[in-house]
């Protein structure tokens, strides 16, 4: 990481001053104000140039978010109760070489004695295999500040667990009262041994763990060396030691459960009606508190009732508390610098069922929203960096739906259809506060106490999806159907790849497509005219698996899912004696720009009367997928899922090729139909398999299930969709993708990025040519 990014590392410790203090009274109500925030249109966040047939995205100061390592290996972190929480020490390593016994799962009994902990006393607690301790039960109180239930944050496997795509340094907050825990050294897909030793005044807890190894989505072919230790003593003082840790993310702390719901005001700003306004969207107050000393509750008053959950009128309404470390100019934008923003947005009644309602998003805001009578109210807690420095300024906002423009058919949390006039709400002046944190690498036992405390270590928030193409777009043309990033540096994701998302522009023709299961979404948030349509989410970095052109030499693995399994099989089409070049890369590419058009089909079954998914988002797991032009084998199931399965005629099923995307794979007829490249008739009759049961594996190790058959017809997916529009003979044929590196303020792209996003660039147009068979063309180019 570029060191001028980095930002001092600060924990989030909760009490009532590490939330807000008013720094300065009232100032007077604001005039009438447009507060268009909700549909947040990409912006140009850099500067575009090429090199080659490359483009290159200079981010300017500032756009990417600071990283804050883990900066604790050889020291301990001692945690040391008080009356009202625990005071924190950072000393010299304390180690105990004598491990204990392996633990052989994840419960741990204890028979010497029980530990205080979060109000109670513990002689059973649950040792996460990824470096956390969670205590079951609770105090029994219910969660003041939201209606998440505790054991959504509890681990299958033990411990503590958060979404695939978290962020660390939101998923470190979010935790707060959810469910009495010690994260020792918590970080997603972790793996190897632990350790318990009991002893009559502590018990000794020792991970020995590796980052996940050779895969896809993995920064590592070979194991890492990550050995930390928990002392839980019987007074209740807590010892976290770091022995030699190789990851630089993860989440420290204590997280007792603080349930009493104690509020305290820290500021009630008002402001002056205005009739002209939709009594819901006039803001009169708002009251800033503290609940607890652990989260940050805003109540927004307005001048009429607000309409409750259930009532279409909230539908497009929108609600926003700011917070930014620079006086806003104008509008308070999500995914600014320094900028923390939590939103409120009305929804329609959902397809699975149950109303409309409002949702919650924002960097550790919390789900529940309260409304009561002439007030909304939202909560949660402050992401990291916050503390310590100058004050911020916070303002809260208001707007009502945007009209629709004609033909948007789609949008997104946070995002309105096209527009062609702006909604109309109100806005507050902002208003200055400040906040304060401690680096748990310089606590002192003086500080605090503290009810909670917590440090989440992670690299850099990547910019927003729409910013990064709205910034090539807006300097090179809206000529891309599909933007793929790189970058030298890693960003703040459990995973080395990346997700996807766009607004499914139509190609240069800019309709829309219809009858694939999904609409067409806001194409000006993506600074599109209308061709635009796919992209990664987020840059992927030049040092993860999937960016090298081949696993190293030696690497032998027996998993499956990871491409080194399939060495020799696909070394045997090359020439060179290695598998084919860059094959994560494309697994990756070719997987994510899929959900261009799949997998979110349904189909109609049993003469109408039944409506089945194939997906969601992926083919399912029995679905018969076979791909039409295979990439590198003879038999490979579409890089969407699905699989090939081959019936046995006795109701059991042979599964050829598995539903997981390793190694790179083609795609199936049903693939090819949605992509608009196969008229219907060319699309064999297929089935789904249910009720898949195991029963064995055949001579060459293919699994064997019992299932429940359904056929399904490319007829029956028409039935359900409608046909796909533009047909086979007017569909798009052509495409060209933008291969972007992503580059830090005052940097330059390395040789070794240069190098090997061109080996995927070429790769990329190789396979589209293969897989589509020759019914389309890719090409690659910033001109």
């Amino acid at each position: 990481m570029n060191t001028t990014m980095r930002c001092r590392r600060y924990a989030v410790l909760a009490h009532t001053q590490a939330l807000v203090l008013l720094c300065s009274a009232a100032a007077p109500a604001p005039a009438p104000a447009q507060a268009a925030f909700r549909q947040e249109p990409g912006k140009s966040i850099g500067t575009v140039t090429t090199e080659g047939d490359l483009i290159v995205l200079t981010l300017n100061e500032g756009a990417l978010g600071a990283a804050s390592l883990f900066d604790l290996d050889h020291r301990t972190v001692r945690f040391t109760p008080a009356a009202s929480g625990y005071r924190v020490t950072t000393l010299p390593l304390a180690w105990d070489t004598d491990f204990g016994p392996e633990m052989t799962g994840s419960d741990a009994t204890l028979q010497r004695f029980a530990f205080p902990f979060s109000g109670q006393r513990w002689s059973a607690f649950s040792v996460g295999m990824t470096g956390s301790i969670t205590f079951a039960g609770g105090s029994g109180a219910a969660r003041p500040v939201s209606p998440q239930s505790a054991g959504d944050r509890l681990n299958r496997g033990g411990g503590l667990a958060v979404d695939r795509f978290a962020l660390l340094q939101d998923a470190g907050p979010e935790l707060i009262n959810t469910v009495p825990a010690i994260s020792v050294f918590f970080k997603p897909r972790m793996y190897g041994t632990r350790y318990l030793k009991e002893l009559g005044d502590r018990v000794v807890i020792t991970w020995s763990l590796t980052e996940p190894v050779g895969g896809i989505q993995d920064m590592t072919w070979t194991p890492t060396v990550n050995r930390f230790q928990a002392v839980l003593r019987k007074d209740g003082t807590i010892d976290l030691s770091y022995n030699d840790v190789h990851a630089q993310d993860a989440i420290v702390g204590v997280y007792p459960m603080v349930t009493a719901g104690k509020e305290k005001t820290l500021a009630t700003i008002s402001a002056a009606a205005n009739a002209e306004l939709a009594p819901n969207l006039d803001i009169t107050s708002v009251k800033l508190s503290a609940v607890d000393g652990l989260v940050l509750k805003a109540t927004i008053g307005t001048r009429g009732a607000v309409p409750p959950d259930g009532d279409s009128a909230i539908v497009g309404v929108s609600y926003r508390v700011c917070l930014s470390s620079t006086k806003p100019a104008g509008d308070c934008a999500a995914g600014t610098s320094g900028t923390a923003v939590w939103s409120v947005v009305g929804t329609p009644r959902r397809a699975s069922g149950g109303g409309s309602r409002y949702v919650a998003f924002g960097p550790g805001v919390l789900p529940g929203v309260k409304v009561e009578g002439n007030s909304i109210t939202v909560q949660g807690t402050l992401p990291a960096g916050y503390g310590g420095g100058p004050p911020v300024f916070a303002s809260v906002a208001a707007q009502g739906p945007a009209p629709s423009a004609a033909g948007a058919t789609g949008s997104a949390p946070g995002g309105t259809m096209g527009s062609s006039a702006p909604p109309t709400g109100d806005q507050t002046v902002p208003q200055q506060v400040r906040l304060t944190a401690v680096d748990l690498s310089s606590a002192k036992n003086r500080d605090g106490p503290f009810p909670v405390v917590y440090e989440a270590f992670h690299f850099g928030k990547s910019p927003r999806p729409m910013d990064l193409t709205c910034t090539v777009i807006q300097a090179l043309g809206d000529k891309f159907d599909f933007l793929p990033y790189y970058a030298d540096f890693r960003i703040d994701n459990p995973e080395a790849g990346t997700p996807s998302t766009g607004p499914r522009g139509g190609g240069p023709s800019g309709g829309a497509v219809t009858g694939i299961g999904s609409n067409q979404g806001n194409l000006a948030s993506y600074c599109s005219q209308g061709r635009f349509q796919w992209q990664y989410v987020q840059p992927v970095y030049v040092g993860a698996n999937q960016m090298q052109e081949y696993p190293p030499d030696g690497i032998a693995d027996s998993n499956r899912h990871n491409v080194a399994a399939y060495t020799h099989q696909l070394a045997e089409r090359t020439a060179t004696g290695k598998i084919p070049p860059y094959n994560y890369a494309i697994t990756q590419i070719a997987h994510e720009m899929g959900h261009r058009w799949a997998a979110f089909l349904s189909a109609t079954v049993n003469g109408g009367r039944d409506t089945i998914q194939l997906g969601p988002t992926h083919w399912a797991r029995g679905l018969q997928a076979p791909v039409a032009f295979p990439y590198q084998r003879p038999a490979e199931a579409s890089a969407m899922g699905g699989g090939v399965w081959q019936d046995n005629l006795d109701s059991t099923f042979t599964q050829l090729d598995d539903d997981y995307y390793v190694p790179a794979t083609g795609w199936s007829y049903l693939d090819l139909y949605l992509m608009g490249l196969i008229a219907p008739s060319e699309v064999p009759d297929f089935f789904i398999l249910s009720n898949l049961a195991p029963v064995g594996r055949d001579p060459n190790g293919h699994p064997i299930i019992k299932a429940e058959r359904t056929k399904i017809t490319i007829q029956d997916v028409i039935a359900a969709e409608g046909p796909r529009l533009p047909d086979v003979d007017h569909a798009q044929k052509n495409f060209n993708t933008g291969f972007v590196l992503v580059v830090e303020h005052g940097k330059t792209p390395s040789r070794e990025l240069i190098e090997r996003v061109n080996g995927i660039r070429l790769r990329w147009m190789d396979y589209w040519t293969t897989t589509t068979g020759h019914r389309s063309s890719m090409t690659a180019s910033p001109r």
